[in-house]
């Protein structure tokens, strides 16, 4: 009976060990969190709603006769690159690969599931995916303001793909892909300073020089044709900031909290500092500048959001304003390249700004992955210098080929009859604002 016991006892012992080993693995596999996923989500909407943000934004600055045109290139945008981050953008970007540039595993999403990634073990790999869409949509739609009112829709759209895919999937990979050049070096840009707004600033420079002036503006240039659109778009794209930066923290979380606080900090310093300079230098502050300030500070503060703190949102706040107002006021006028609606002056010169202050006031206490020099760490800045140089030689060197090859072969710019025309009916066949009596 004792044998028969100690069979039975040793039996049942040994048939637990596979249960218990399985229920060890199940609770050590990296669970999903419904509320970090929800988060990123609504973060993902919220950054979409941004690209026709910039199309008001953009859009009451120009002249009535151009302004559906406007509207039209940051929808197709919305559309276009949607398909080809899908596709190719992603694997590119985020793929296992080289130093500079991923590789080909997730072509059309192969891989890309409901489960953790290497990137994000917590939400789903699928909603990584669309978030990082949004930021691959917005970055180029920015370009379009330095050459609005001028270029043809065909040049446009094949431009758009080519610069996507050739440029922007490059220069995220180097800084947030696996084994990225730029990321293993150390370069913070929490949300995109260098990737979005440094990459499209300088394409948006070279574009604009490139396709030269427009014609027939007047004397004192083009005159806003709807300044209440223009801040409406402002209005929103401050509000879908806060998914671009918190959502950024990948996490309901406290950083993800740090970074709405100090995005909303930077945007209104800056936003008041631009209007108290515009104050004394013009006489008059203007809602224009006021908007302007306010993006260029929400530029700013988008590779130091996670990393810095109040003091620090400050600061970047009231530094961009002061620069990006001399690059839009006064070194635009002494080189006179027509950067239509300062895509350069704003997103170009505001990245900048914000990922060399990134070097500065990044704090280890906000974010340990993050010491500027102010925190004893002088070598941040050093290596934020050579990110951002390193992506304006890219982006100018790679926009100019891929521009000037549309160029040679199927033309950049509109005659001038359809010019004068205006791009809504010369391309797209509309006017925005029509009479009936």
């Amino acid at each position: 009976m004792k044998k028969l016991i100690g069979f039975i006892t040793a039996t049942l012992g040994l048939s637990c060990i596979p249960a218990f080993a399985e229920e060890t693995a199940v609770a050590a596999a990296p669970a999903i969190s419904a509320g970090d996923t929800a988060w990123v989500l609504i973060s993902a909407a919220l950054v979409m709603l941004m690209t026709p943000a910039l199309g008001f934004f953009y859009g009451g600055m120009v002249r009535k006769k151009n302004v559906l045109s406007v509207l039209m290139k940051a929808f197709i945008t919305l559309a276009v690159i949607s398909l080809q981050w899908v596709i190719i953008g992603y694997s590119l970007s985020f793929g296992e690969g080289g130093k500079f540039i991923g590789g080909f595993q997730h072509f059309m999403l192969n891989g890309v599931g409901q489960e953790g990634s290497n990137y994000a073990s917590n939400i789903p790999g699928l909603a990584f995916m669309i978030f990082q869409a949004m930021f691959a949509i917005i970055t180029p739609a920015l370009i379009f303001g330095a050459f609005v009112e001028r270029i043809k829709f065909s040049s446009f759209l094949l431009f758009t793909v080519l610069w996507s895919t050739f440029i922007y999937d490059p220069v995220c990979h180097w800084v947030w892909g696996k084994g990225g050049w730029l990321g293993a070096m150390g370069a913070l840009d929490f949300a995109g300073g260098t990737v979005v707004h440094i990459n499209a600033g300088i394409a948006a420079l070279v574009t604009a020089i490139v396709i030269g002036k427009r014609k027939n503006t007047g004397t004192l240039g083009p005159i806003p044709h709807n300044m209440p659109f223009t801040v409406l778009g402002a209005g929103l794209l401050w509000f879908g900031w806060f998914g671009f930066n918190a959502g950024s923290a990948l996490g309901a979380n406290g950083l993800a909290a740090n970074a709405f606080v100090v995005t909303n900090t930077a945007a209104a310093a800056a936003a008041l500092t631009w209007a108290v300079i515009e104050w004394f230098y013009n006489g008059k502050p203007t809602v224009l500048g006021t908007v302007s300030g306010a993006v260029a500070g929400l530029v700013a503060i988008t590779p130091a959001s996670g990393f810095v703190d109040v003091t620090g949102a400050i600061l970047i706040g009231i530094a961009v304003a002061a620069v990006c107002f001399v690059a839009v006021s006064i070194v635009k006028g002494i080189f006179k390249y027509d950067d239509s609606l300062d895509a350069f002056g704003v997103h170009g010169v505001g990245g900048m700004v914000g990922a060399l202050l990134t070097g500065v006031f990044a704090n280890p206490a906000v974010n340990a992955l993050g010491t500027g020099t102010m925190f004893g760490n002088p070598k941040q800045f050093m290596i934020q210098l050579i990110s951002v140089v390193a992506t304006m030689a890219y982006s100018f060197v790679g926009t100019f080929i891929i521009f000037k090859l549309i160029d040679l072969t199927m033309g950049v710019r509109l005659k001038e009859k359809d010019e004068n025309i205006g791009v809504d009916l010369s391309e797209h066949n509309e006017r925005a604002y029509t009479l009936i009596e």
